[in-house]
């Protein structure tokens, strides 16, 4: 899946943020948590936040960087605070975020494997977006930790995270 080329969101320098992330990559760029993955958590996550009104850079950046200092495939409990450091050290560089905006992006990266569901609009659409992917590693997303709009597309999701459809 061509991550540049899906609906186009703000500006960025997209092409730098994903090579720099990708040289930098400590894992397989073909396992779970690879670009694969960012893809479609960047597809579910742009489609929830557009309808809800959420800040869709944040969400797309989520997409791209959120497991992109995981050390393995497996158990790496930090992994989300890593991200959330990488991210600052990006800012101004790849992409220019507001102090709210890049709070956001980080509290999302911080906590997005925590379980819960989260009232704004623009945290919850990147959880979404990463929780939609879990059949790709044979996990079918459950509702309680979705946001309603996510739990209508808990079927189709899981069909393309398991490369059975495109949604």
């Amino acid at each position: 899946m061509d991550l540049e080329s899906l609906e186009s969101t703000p500006d960025f320098d997209r092409s730098g943020l994903l090579s720099h992330i990708l040289d930098q990559f400590k894992i397989s760029r073909h396992g779970a948590h690879g670009p694969a993955h960012w893809a479609r958590v960047r597809l579910h996550g742009l489609k929830l936040g557009r309808s809800r009104g959420g800040d869709v850079l944040v969400v797309e950046l989520f997409a791209f960087l959120h497991d992109s200092q995981r050390l393995n495939e497996y158990s790496d409990r930090l992994h989300g605070s890593r991200a959330a450091e990488f991210a600052v050290s990006l800012n101004g560089r790849f992409f220019d975020l507001q102090t709210e905006q890049l709070d956001k992006l980080c509290y999302a990266m911080e906590h997005h494997s925590g379980g819960v569901v989260h009232t704004c609009a623009t945290i919850q659409s990147c959880w979404d977006g990463d929780r939609l992917d879990l059949g790709r590693v044979g996990i079918k997303p459950h509702k309680d930790y979705l946001s309603v709009e996510a739990a209508k597309m808990i079927a189709s999701a899981t069909r393309m995270s398991k490369g059975l459809s495109s949604g």
